[in-house]
Formats: C-alpha cells, structure tokens, sequence
C-alpha cells in the first residue's frame, strides 16, 4: 500500500509513493525512447557517435521529467499563510511561482512556494534554498561543472565545453557570473577557514616552501593607471604570486632528491607582499604563505627550507615569518645568470660563453662561491651585468652552499613551483582570451604598492634583500627513511580556482588553491 507524502522541516521533499512503482516506470519510459531510436535490424546501418549523444539525451530528458514531476507534486513547502523573513518581519504566502532551472539534467521548471515580505519588499522560495537553488538558475551540479571548466580555460570555452560534454547549455555571461561568484566565495574560504594538519597525521621530516611572481596578461580596463615595463611605462601584466610545498623523501639513482607524488600543495593570487616595519600585521601574500604553511604542518616538520630566485621580497617573508628554516636560491636560477653574463660578455653569437658559463656553473655545484666571484670580477668594470652579478652572489651566498646542501639530501632547485607558475600563466593567458574576464576585486588593497600611504623609505615592496639572516645551520645529514606513519597528503579539494589560476589538483594529483585578489603590476 502506497503511504502520503509527508511534511519535512525546510521546504525539503517528503518520501512517498508506491514502492517500486518509479523505477519500473522510469525504466519503461527510457526502453521506449531507446527502441524508437533504433529499428530492429539496424544496428549494422547505425552512426553510433549519433545514437549515443541522442540515447543520452534522451534518457536525461526522462530523468528531468520525472524528477520534475516528482517535486512539483511535493507541496509541503506551503508552510502557511504567514512565514519569517530574513529581516525578522512575517512574510505572506503569495502563491506557487514557477522558475526554469537548468540542470544537470536538462532544463527543469520548478513550482515553489513563494512569500513575500512587505516589510523589507523582497520574496523567498523556501524549497530554493532547501535545494540549494537560492539565488541562480544554475542547479548546484551546473554550478559545480561552471566552476571547473572555468578554472581551466576561458568562460566561452567553458560555455562550449559545458555544451559538449555535459550537454548543458550555460550562456558565457552565466559562466562568468558564476565562476566569479564561486571565486568571492572560495577567497573568503581560504582567507578564514584554516584547518592545521592534525596531529595525529604524520609530516614528511623534511618540507619545502617555495615562492615566486610570474606575470599574467590581463585586460586594459584593469591596468589602467598602474606603472610597468614597457617602454612607455605601462603594464600589459600583473603580477601572480604564489607559495608552494611540497616533501622529497625519494631519491634518484644518483641521491639527487625527488618530489614525492601527490605532495605538492600551493596558493597564488594577484596581491602584494610588501609591508613596512611599522606594520603590525603581515601583507597579503605573506599570510597568504602562513595559511598554506599552516594547512600542511611545515612548522613540524624535522627540517624547513625556503627556496627561491633570489628576489629580494622573498627572503623578506622567509625572514619575518619562517626564521628558523633554511634559504635556498634555486640553482638553476643562480646558473641562468651566469650563464646571461656569460653571452653578454662573450656575446651571445660567439662560442666561447659556452665554456666560461660551464665554469663557473661548477664552482657553483662545488660550493666554490668565490672562485665564482673572482670570475666575475675580471669583468665587472667593464661589463654592468657581470657587476650586478657580483652583488646578486654575494648577496645570497650563503644561500648558495650547494655542496653542503647536496651532503644533507636537501633539494636545491625549484622546478615544482615553476611548474605551478606555467598553471597560472596558461590559466589566466586562455581566460583573458575570452570575451569577458574582469575580475572580481580590481581595485588595489591597502597593503599593495599603489595605495600604500607612507614614504618609499618605510615600506619594503620588495626589500633590500640583504644577505641571509636566517639561521647558520650546521646541516644534518638526510634522514635514514621517513618519519614512522608518513604519507604523502592527498586531501581532498575545498576549492576551485577562478579566473583562473588554480585550482582543484594539480595535473599529478597534488593540491592547489588559488583565488583572485589585488594587486601588482609588472
């Protein structure tokens, strides 16, 4: 015997009817449109590709005629003549009122309840909230595949995307709003919501922290006013910022350090690093790098490094907010200047850069700092870049001890966070593509450079840089094998990234978080 549906809590559905009776139905109703499909003795004669798609579409169709039916037929929404309103003040019953839905499914029209509020002059559907329709017309699975695909390329390649895969139709505009929508959202996720690693969850014994820029292009509207390097003084980009981590306890043949699968972690956004002295809290980026730090246990682990290019505002946050970890300056950065004062010396034509560079890349892996020093001092009367090379390595020469570095199974160079830099860059490249790609927030932030209100002498946008502060460690050597219980983190995603820098996992199956946010131009 079937039973009546009953009243739930919230607008939400009741459970009822006859046991069985919608799946069989269901289950007719598809075997009927697959039949009409295709004749008896058709099948060698068939354009499968075209038999699929329209089985699909189908099928779908009756899903979203039922499950339409179904919630049009559960009224327990009405819950009376008078219902609250947000604003605190009775808002009257006024009737069904039906709104096209576009869902997984297919389009979907839904009757809900509806009150209105005299009060505050706005109306309420219940069961759209219940439902989590509140606000849109996009279903939250749509919502969910919006913010993907625009994560990954431009909103009308979503939209085309969205189309023909999904065989949904989300308009450009749809995707956009949604995508930045879900954006605001996930930013303020990130900036709140920090969950430590639990204790109980092992941490690699030794965790790297990388940070660096990379510009992405963007459009004019958003860099009017803002100074860059082009001839004239403008911009054509800003600056994408990011901090990423990751564990190496593998090695290679040789004992070189490998990143472990699956470990790598990072945020980015377009925000400043600078900060003055005076400021009690950090900039945006720098909190930013603590959250993420934070979120992975990197003050637990055995041994902490911080590795980067050499520019100055790095060192500035290693130094104020992670003092007790190793510098490290990527070496395959260190070894990209010489190798450029090496073809400005020798010229870029010539054949003999070609062996100076080798040189000195040498003395570098051989922790020899100033036989490379002395190199570049033959020609740093004569030669700016070889001068400016000179200060660069004194100035990060303890960062550079490779030789020792190597000896305690330490990495030493930064190709993971590269990586990361490539997602952001090809990420933003193909959404600025796109008609429409402002973003969210493109006003500046109290803590960037261009509203920064104090005196140049005050605030550190990218610091002196200064030699390394950090702790002379005397370096232990690698540790025998993993700290008992550890695993690489696999946790799960708690954000997309929006126009669009990143986010869900990374393409080896690691963690990212991104959010747009202000500001930095290059």
């Amino acid at each position: 015997m079937g039973r009546r549906p009953t009243r739930r809590a919230g607008g939400g559905l009741a459970r009822g009817g006859q046991k069985g009776g919608f799946k069989t139905a269901f289950d007719a109703e598809v075997v009927r449109e697959i039949e009409a499909l295709i004749a008896p003795g058709a099948a060698d004669r068939l354009d499968f590709e075209a038999v699929e798609i329209a089985a699909r579409r189908r099928a779908l169709s009756v899903a979203a005629r039922a499950v339409q039916q179904r919630l049009n037929a559960d009224t327990s929404d009405h819950a009376g003549p008078m219902l609250q309103c947000h604003c605190g003040q009775p808002a009257r019953y006024a009737g069904r009122r039906d709104k096209t839905f576009t869902t997984a499914l297919g389009e979907m029209t839904l009757s809900r309840a509806y009150y209105h509020c005299e009060a505050c002059e706005s109306g309420f559907c219940q069961r759209d909230a219940a439902l989590g329709l509140e606000g849109t017309s996009l279903s939250p699975a749509v919502t969910r595949m919006t913010g993907r695909a625009a994560a990954m390329v431009s909103f009308e390649e979503s939209h085309e995307l969205l189309e023909e895969l999904a065989g949904v139709e989300v308009p450009t505009k749809h995707v956009e709003r949604a995508a930045e929508a879900l954006g605001r959202e996930v930013a303020e996720d990130e900036k709140h919501v920090v969950d430590p690693l639990p204790l109980e969850e092992p941490v690699a014994p030794t965790l790297y922290l990388g940070m660096d820029g990379t510009g992405v292009p963007m459009r004019t509207s958003e860099l009017e006013g803002r100074e860059g390097k082009q001839p004239d003084g403008s911009s054509k980009t800003r600056e994408v910022k990011l901090c990423t981590l990751w564990s190496a306890e593998g090695r290679d043949e040789e004992g070189t350090p490998v990143r472990d699968e699956g470990s790598v972690t990072y945020s980015a956004a377009i925000e400043s690093a600078a900060s003055k002295d005076t400021d009690e809290e950090p900039s945006a980026f720098a909190a930013r790098a603590m959250r993420e730090a934070t979120r992975r246990g990197f003050d637990r682990a055995e041994r902490r490094a911080v590795l980067g290019d050499g520019a100055p505002w790095i060192w500035n946050v290693a130094n104020d907010h992670f003092p007790e970890a190793l510098q490290i300056v990527d070496r395959f950065h260190a070894k990209q200047h010489l190798s450029d004062v090496a073809k400005t010396i020798w010229g870029a034509k010539s054949d003999s850069h070609t062996p100076w560079a080798k040189a000195r890349h040498d003395e570098l892996d051989a922790g020899d700092i100033d036989a490379v020093l002395a190199a570049l001092a033959v020609h740093a009367g004569t030669v700016e870049e070889a001068r400016q090379c000179v200060d660069y390595v004194t100035t990060n020469r303890d960062r550079m001890k490779y030789a020792e570095f190597h000896a305690a199974g330490l990495c030493t160079s930064t190709g993971v966070v590269e990586a990361r830099k490539f997602a952001a860059r090809r990420r933003s490249g193909r959404a600025a593509s796109g008609p429409a790609c402002t973003g969210p927030w493109p006003a500046p932030t109290p803590s960037s450079p261009c509203a920064a209100a104090s005196s140049a002498a005050a605030s550190r946008t990218s610091g002196n840089g200064g030699p390394c502060s950090a702790p002379r460690h005397d370096l232990p050597p690698p540790p025998e094998s993993r700290c008992p219980g550890f695993r690489r983190s696999r946790r799960a995603v708690d954000s997309v990234d929006w126009r669009p820098l990143g986010c869900g996992r990374a393409a080896d199956g690691s963690r990212n978080r991104a959010a747009r946010s202000p500001p930095t131009t290059s």
